[in-house]
């Protein structure tokens, strides 16, 4: 380990100590195919007994890259969102890459803002959550020849890559699920905001319910008004939903089943039952939506639609470093190739399916 005045260890006394080339450090460091395995576990172990920390502005001279990935999120406290933030950082970090991590808190105001700060930075490619109010703000990365890709909410009207989940199966495989047993009236409890994500879901429970022929109307989707109206990047709350559901819980036509938006509207139904002597799932069966840690260990144990954060934002990294490798100035200086004309491709649409955990709070 260097300390104090001492000089700092370079690739090259990495590759004198090793008895390899300069040229095969970097490449092992960088984790290229073109090393074997066992040459990059000795050259990372040789570099962290010499304390070896990577120039990370020579590189990017080197490369002509800032070696830096954007990431532009609406609300970080979503615990789907803290997931897949870990995701994408980790799997950029793997290919030598930093994250600028920038929040819009659902205001076109802060995604302006955010692309301002992207362009300044010069990031090498970008990964957002759009807020999905019309804006023409994406152009200007697209004009500056930097790589966008949309995670979870697309931008129909915009021809961008993208990668989400298919959040309209995950609630029409709950409703399903529900009224296989033996539900006959499924109410929904889903957030008031105007995003895809929330559409889809609504979309896949109205869909259950008529392929199954059971009475559906506008009353069977139920909003749940949140502080998250005021600002997005609030967490969502228990008490939200149990406030409606008091109300909810109350009617002489009460439901059989109730899909909730999220697990934290789960909870608020849990309580809101459990006041007035319901119980779960012998008067209501309950299904929450993103299974976070805690659903497990609620009593009864909570049905939950699991979401594949990790391999989603694993997906849009590696779709982003595709897109990045397509362009002539990113393939000519990184990857020691002629450049590429030819025209971009076709944007790819990238969907993964959830999984509905089935757990106490639906058994028959």
């Amino acid at each position: 380990m260097v300390t104090g005045g001492a000089r700092r260890p370079t690739l090259r006394d990495i590759a004198r100590s090793l008895g390899v080339s300069v040229n095969t450090v970097s490449r092992a460091l960088a984790g290229k195919d073109s090393v074997s395995e066992h040459t990059r576990g000795l050259v990372r172990a040789e570099a962290d007994r010499l304390g070896y920390v990577p120039n990370t502005l020579a590189r990017s001279l080197v490369l002509g890259s800032a070696m830096t990935l954007g990431l532009v999120i609406t609300n970080p406290s979503n615990p789907f969102y803290a997931r897949l933030i870990s995701g994408i950082e980790m799997h950029g970090r793997i290919h030598g890459y930093s994250l600028l991590l920038l929040v819009t808190d659902e205001s076109t105001d802060n995604e302006s803002r955010a692309m301002d700060a992207l362009l300044q930075s010069a990031v090498d490619g970008a990964i957002a959550v759009p807020v999905q109010r019309e804006s023409d703000h994406w152009k200007r990365l697209e004009g500056a020849g930097i790589p966008l890709v949309f995670v979870n909410r697309d931008v129909p009207e915009r021809e961008y890559d993208f990668v989400g989940i298919d959040n309209e199966l995950g609630a029409y495989d709950a409703t399903r699920h529900v009224i296989a047993q033996g539900a006959r009236t499924v109410m929904a409890l889903e957030e008031d905001l105007p995003i895809t994500t929330i559409a889809g879901r609504i979309a896949g429970f109205r869909r259950a319910v008529a392929d199954a022929g059971l009475p559906l109307d506008e009353g069977s989707v139920i909003s749940v008004p949140t502080r998250r109206d005021d600002s997005a990047v609030l967490p969502w709350q228990p008490e939200e939903a149990y406030r409606v559901a008091q109300q909810l819980v109350a009617r002489p036509d009460r439901p059989d089943a109730v899909i909730t938006g999220n697990d934290f509207f789960a909870l608020g139904l849990y309580r809101a039952l459990a006041e007035v002597g319901l119980r779960v799932p012998g008067d209501m069966l309950v299904v929450g939506y993103g299974d976070h840690p805690y659903a497990a260990y609620l009593d009864p144990p909570l049905t939950s639609v699991r979401l594949p954060a990790q391999e989603v934002g694993t997906a849009a990294v590696d779709l982003l470093l595709k897109r990045m490798r397509g362009r002539p100035e990113h393939a000519g200086a990184a990857d020691g190739g002629a450049g590429n004309d030819a025209p971009d491709p076709d944007p790819e649409k990238l969907v993964f399916a959830p999984e509905l955990v089935v757990r106490a709070s639906t058994a028959p």
